[in-house]
């Protein structure tokens, strides 16, 4: 009998246009930034919670535009002289509305997993609790649509609502998280009410995930709001009160438990992800686990990189890593971070990634490479222009040609390169090679002193 109510209302209810509405915009969005999750899986799970900025508040639309089914209907009395308990009767239409949500979620990412499966090398379990919870807030907010059309069975009120719950799970937390940015005590005093929204804002970068007890929490945090909405849609005015105590209990609970911070502080290295894979024949040329997709593509220039380096440069490292350090947006010890990296590794920044998972180069990836060589694990500190200019320099002497101008250069500045790099090509060979290497060599040590020298070879 279940069963067969369940079909009449996923045959007659808006249940189902609920999930065809989500599932056309999810998936829409999802598209237009396939480069944000391309070959990570990890990445599509977190892009399906940024959708659900616009996928909550439809869904909360859809469930109070169903849960003012009755009084639309004008049925409410006839009903109520029934002998079969309001909740009961209010099951099937949930279950229907929960199963269609879910549905309408899992969509978008269904069609989504064609831009990753061709290039991932790497699944983390935790993508999967990732976009749980997505779902479960969608059939959270679903319930409470249709204990607020039941409650308020007006017109405006699912326009009213879904605009409210825009507000409420993206614009406020963006608000925040601006003002605590500009705060004294920084992004790390903002509240922990931010994460009782589902929709991530500053969401984890590549080598991340989300810690367990934010997941666990925001869990158990949703199913009591869903708890409480479906309860709220089947009982009684007098069972009002205690119809909506899980929800209180659960709110006072997770906001002690969940950290400040928001989704900057719920994000930890997963060390998964981090792990190296690399392609051994030849000289060795490793990325993270997490983008191991890209080994084919950065393969050739690292490789041509460190052979140029061979030929030119006295103590030249022997194998290219992909270096695990995290943008400065997302990592929160970057400040601090500072370390000596091996002279014997070319460790090179994560190249970015395409719409199809591939790598993507704005310059020659042999002389990014280069330049990479030049540089140490030193936090994201502010690094002077005659730092980065140097590093031009060396890239285009190990090549052996003038220096490439740069993306961001004007003509005084590509006319610094091009000085200093002939004035260092006069020098002999024996002082090039004595030049280079201890710019190399220092700038490993976070000492950029030596290699700005380079641009004023002369007077070294």
């Amino acid at each position: 009998m279940t069963a067969r109510i369940l079909r009449i209302e996923l045959r007659r209810s808006v249940a189902v246009p609920v999930a065809l509405v989500l599932a056309a915009v999810g998936t829409a969005l999802l598209l237009t930034f396939t480069e944000g999750f391309a070959g990570r899986w990890m990445q599509l799970a977190v892009a399906g919670r940024v959708l659900l900025a616009a996928l909550w508040p439809l869904t909360l639309a859809g469930g109070v535009w169903m849960g003012r089914r009755d009084a639309r209907s004008r049925v409410g009395e006839l009903f109520a002289t029934t002998a079969r308990p309001r909740r009961q009767r209010v099951r099937p239409a949930a279950a229907a509305l929960a199963l269609c949500a879910v549905a309408g979620y899992a969509l978008p990412l269904l069609a989504g997993a064609a831009w990753v499966i061709p290039t991932s090398g790497y699944f983390p379990a935790d993508a999967v609790t990732v976009s749980a919870i997505g779902a479960l807030s969608l059939v959270a907010a679903g319930w409470l649509g249709l204990a607020a059309g039941r409650a308020a069975p007006r017109l405006v009120t699912a326009p009213l609502l879904a605009v409210a719950a825009f507000a409420a799970g993206t614009l406020l937390p963006d608000w925040l998280t601006t003002r605590a940015s500009v705060s004294d005590g920084g992004l790390d005093q903002a509240p922990s009410a931010l994460l009782l929204t589902p929709v991530m804002v500053n969401p984890p970068a590549d080598f991340q995930t989300i810690t367990t007890r934010v997941d666990l929490v925001q869990a158990l945090w949703l199913a009591a709001v869903a708890a409480s909405g479906l309860l709220l849609f089947g009982a009684r005015r007098r069972g009002l009160a205690l119809a909506a105590a899980p929800a209180v209990v659960a709110t006072a609970a997770a906001l002690v438990l969940l950290p400040t911070g928001g989704y900057r502080a719920a994000a930890a290295v997963d060390p998964g992800a981090v792990a190296l894979v690399c392609d051994r024949d030849g000289r060795p040329v490793c990325v993270r686990r997490a983008h191991a997709g890209l080994l084919p593509d950065v393969t050739a220039p690292a490789r041509r990189a460190l052979t140029l380096m061979a030929d030119r440069l006295p103590g030249s490292p022997g194998r290219a890593v992909e270096s695990r350090a995290l943008p400065f947006w997302a990592d929160r010890d970057a400040a601090q971070r500072a370390g000596v990296t091996p002279a014997g590794t070319l460790v090179f920044d994560s190249p970015d990634i395409g719409p199809r998972g591939h790598a993507g180069f704005d310059r020659d990836p042999v002389t990014t490479m280069l330049e990479a060589a030049f540089r140490g694990d030193c936090g994201d500190g502010p690094e002077t222009p005659d730092a980065v200019l140097a590093r031009t320099v060396a890239a285009a002497w190990l090549r052996g040609r003038p220096p490439v101008p740069l993306l961001w250069s004007d003509a005084a500045t590509d006319r610094t390169a091009d000085r200093a790099y002939r004035e260092l090509t006069r020098l002999s060979p024996d002082d090039q090679r004595r030049l280079v290497a201890r710019a190399r060599l220092a700038a490993l040590r976070c000492d950029t002193s030596p290699l700005a020298a380079l641009l004023h070879p002369g007077s070294a």
